[in-house]
């Protein structure tokens, strides 16, 4: 059986990226610490790593739970993994579309809104990092 906590966080790494894990690594200490092995193991090293659906599909399900619960934090990072996991604008657009009618216009509304602020971000960044070749 595979260690939970490896897999989890190569995982958690590929889906997220380096930048953002050795971000929330540096910033850990012994109070959260136990959450972040929590996460690591379980979302990451159990459900994320899961091989019964892809990690485009698991995005999308991912941000359309996120706005349909009402947890708008997370989605900004989860809309920067789409690079990693293959979930186009198009899909993401798609999951919010289903949340607004199973799961309310407004929460629908925020998430697109954050999903165009963070795409805005992405391309700017992009374009940036382009012009300073």
């Amino acid at each position: 059986m595979p260690d939970r906590f490896d897999e989890g966080m190569a995982t958690r790494r590929a889906v997220l990226g380096d930048a953002h894990v050795d971000r929330v690594e540096k910033n850990k200490n012994a109070f959260d610490e136990p959450f972040q092995t929590l996460i690591t193991e379980a979302a990451w090293g159990s459900v994320w790593s899961s091989k019964r659906i892809s990690m485009r599909d698991r995005s999308i399900l991912t941000l359309a739970l996120l706005a349909a619960t009402g947890n708008f934090d997370e989605i900004p990072m989860h809309i920067r993994a789409t690079v990693n996991t293959g979930a186009s604008k198009d899909d993401v657009l798609e999951a919010f579309q289903h949340v607004a009618i199973y799961a309310g216009v407004p929460r629908a509304n925020h998430a697109i809104k954050l999903a165009k602020q963070i795409y805005e971000e992405m391309e700017a960044e992009t374009e940036f990092g382009k012009s300073s070749e």
